[in-house]
């Protein structure tokens, strides 16, 4: 299947959980093909996480399963990341995982968004979808310390170079979007707007006393009135 006009991404509920066996076999498989990890998950826990609303499910016209990614919460809420994202082979290289990225990042903004959002990933694809939606690649030390979490990196193959190296690195690139990070960037484009939008101002101001100087001191003065004015 090349095109993925009919299928649906959507936020997962109870009636997907049927397709939790089939979720977690395709995460199995593809963990298996890249040779490094997607935290092994089992039924149970991916129907928990559909009930609860933080999975997104891609469905096909025939309601066949076709690409999914859940939410997980670590630091007593502090961090959140989008998990185990996967796509069925047929449709992969088809834009899908960026429609489920960006379904998931939107649900997770919503549900959490003081959290700040992050992941690990050698996946190439990954790390440009992360980047359109405002991650930037950061250290391991700038992710949770939630043991739980590293806990669920036991089940890579890079386990024990992730061991050895105190979990400093790995082969793994760490991305965060940083919620509040954002918010300062956006509070100083205002300002930069601002500071601008005056510089013009007065530039726009001195270039018509420039232009009326020519028609002499009344005409100015009557200028200099009309922009008090207008102010």
């Amino acid at each position: 299947m090349s095109e993925t006009t009919e299928i649906t991404v959507q936020v997962a509920g109870p009636e997907h959980t049927h397709l939790a066996e089939a979720i977690c076999k395709e995460m199995e498989e593809s963990a298996k093909a890249r040779g490094t990890g997607i935290a092994k998950r089992n039924p149970e826990y991916i129907r928990n996480k559909m009930i609860e609303g933080k999975a997104v499910i891609a469905i096909t016209a025939e309601g066949q399963f076709a690409g999914f990614c859940y939410i997980e919460t670590w630091g007593h809420g502090k961090y959140v990341s989008n998990s185990g994202l996967i796509v069925v082979p047929s449709i992969r290289k088809s834009g899908l995982a960026t429609r489920i990225k960006e379904k998931a990042f939107e649900l997770t903004r919503s549900k959490y968004p003081e959290a700040k959002l992050f992941g690990l990933t050698t996946s190439a694809a990954v790390m440009k979808i992360n980047s359109e939606l405002g991650y930037r690649p950061v250290t391991f030390s700038e992710l949770t310390d939630d043991e739980s979490f590293w806990k669920g990196c036991s089940s890579c193959v890079n386990y024990e170079i992730l061991m050895s190296k105190d979990r400093k690195m790995c082969f793994c690139t760490g991305m965060l979007y940083d919620p509040e990070e954002k918010k300062q960037e956006k509070e100083k484009e205002k300002i930069n707007f601002k500071e601008k939008s005056k510089l013009w101002e007065r530039f726009q101001n001195l270039k018509i006393m420039k232009l009326l100087k020519s028609f002499g001191k009344e005409p100015i003065k009557l200028i200099a009135g009309m922009i008090a004015f207008i102010k």
